[in-house]
């Protein structure tokens, strides 16, 4: 029998908003558009609402300093929208892993009065699926007081933990909007192609991956198709892993845990993907707090975790949420894999940069930037992969890991690094 469903207005749907709330906000490929244009409609009648999100993608609305009294972005992860923002000092970021923010929601740290969600229409049971967005959004819908959701047909099914019944929601808007997509192979140039081959000799087969976000995880996946019987236990999938499946180099048989199953916790790319992962069964798309788990992701035997940064110092402290002082993106889910994946029988955690930005600026650098955040510890630090080759720190002392790194470096960078490490070192 199906389960009738009544759609009402945005407005109407969004006056359960009041002032002084804090109200969660669905994001990446899930980011509700539609709703935000309508909750700047209503930016009169409210004064000081906190909004709480991860990455965030489209236009927010309600992200300039005309809003300012009316909505406060708290941001645990800094995407490209709200950079500029977080900069003026009218939107805030709280650094923290992935995986500990449902435990923020639960606990009442940052307790949630309103969450938007975008999801899929109802089935024939009733029940909506939070499609290629799991990740955080779960632990929100279970712990928000009060529950919104924007109806979308071109939201995908996924199977795991995100389906929620129609009747948990106060109100339902439709809308038929595209969900947001990036293309991140359009970024993959010489270089990362470079990297991608190292990372790709540094895979065993029967490996179970784990690829963030950006170019040179895909770049990575390109230089793949000669492996055999991969498995992925990863944060965020893209584009890049569709013609290892298609091929059967990703099959999922040799995991551990969750065996045949690709488990992720969001997605992110083209409307192929999406269209991909649409009742796909061999997705499991689970909350973030399970998938980023340290001693869940451990339990998989040579455990690839892929990562970036912004700088890396001839220590091996990785900065990968900021540049200097300037809030660039998150802590994020990184570390939550680099240790998984250190704790993993055989595995291997890998981060990898070019050697230089595009501008030429050093990204292994005598000592991070004033003020940047070092998000993998030189403690944590294992491999460093750049176009010039790999560096294997795990076991070194400091003036050991700045021969390997700087061996890695860009060529012209280092007699800079060398004339660092001596006056740091006294010989080298």
């Amino acid at each position: 029998m199906e389960v009738p469903v009544q759609y009402v207005s945005p407005r109407e749907a969004l006056s359960v908003i009041h002032s002084n709330q804090r109200v969660f906000i669905h994001g990446s490929a899930h980011t509700p558009t539609y709703l935000l244009k309508h909750l700047a409609l209503e930016a009169p009648r409210l004064q000081n609402v906190e909004i709480i999100s991860i990455s965030v993608y489209g236009d927010l609305y309600i992200d300039t300093p005309a809003f300012k009294d009316h909505f406060h972005i708290n941001s645990l992860f800094v995407s490209a929208g709200i950079r500029q923002a977080v900069q003026e000092g009218y939107a805030d970021y709280v650094p923290v892993f992935l995986s500990e923010i449902p435990e923020l929601f639960r606990q009442s740290i940052l307790p949630i009065d309103v969450a938007i969600v975008q999801v899929s229409p109802p089935d024939k049971h009733g029940y909506c699926s939070l499609g290629v967005s799991v990740d955080i959004a779960r632990s929100a819908a279970n712990t928000a007081q009060t529950l919104i959701a924007q109806v979308n047909p071109n939201v995908p099914r996924t199977h795991g933990d995100g389906l929620i019944h129609s009747s948990r929601f106060q109100a339902m808007v439709y809308c038929e909007d595209a969900l947001h997509e990036v293309n991140f192979g359009e970024k993959v140039g010489k270089n990362e192609l470079t990297i991608g081959k190292y990372i790709a000799e540094m895979v065993d087969d029967r490996s179970t991956l784990q690829m963030g976000i950006g170019a040179i995880p895909d770049a990575v996946l390109s230089c793949l198709l000669d492996h055999r019987d991969l498995g992925v236990h990863t944060e965020m999938c893209s584009d890049g892993i569709i013609e290892l499946f298609e091929k059967d180099v990703i099959n999922n048989k040799y995991k551990n845990i969750h065996p045949n199953k690709t488990v992720s916790s969001f997605a992110l790319g083209s409307k192929k993907l999406y269209d991909y992962i649409n009742d796909n069964p061999a997705f499991a798309f689970l909350d973030i707090e399970y998938v980023n788990d340290p001693h869940v992701i451990r339990r998989n035997d040579k455990m690839i975790s892929i990562n970036s940064a912004i700088e890396i110092d001839i220590t091996g402290q990785a900065c990968a949420d900021s540049i200097g002082t300037y809030q660039f993106s998150g802590v994020g889910g990184q570390m939550d894999f680099m240790r998984g994946a250190a704790l993993s029988n055989g595995g291997k955690p890998i981060i990898a940069i070019p050697s230089r930005t595009s501008k030429g600026v050093p990204r292994i650098v005598p000592a991070l930037n004033p003020g940047a955040g070092v998000v993998t510890t030189r403690a944590h630090m294992h491999y460093v992969v750049t176009e010039y080759g790999v560096a294997y720190l795990f076991g070194k002392n400091l003036r050991q890991r700045a021969r390997a790194l700087i061996n890695i470096a860009h060529p012209d960078d280092r007699e800079m690094l060398e004339r660092s490490c001596f006056e740091r070192f006294k010989q080298f």
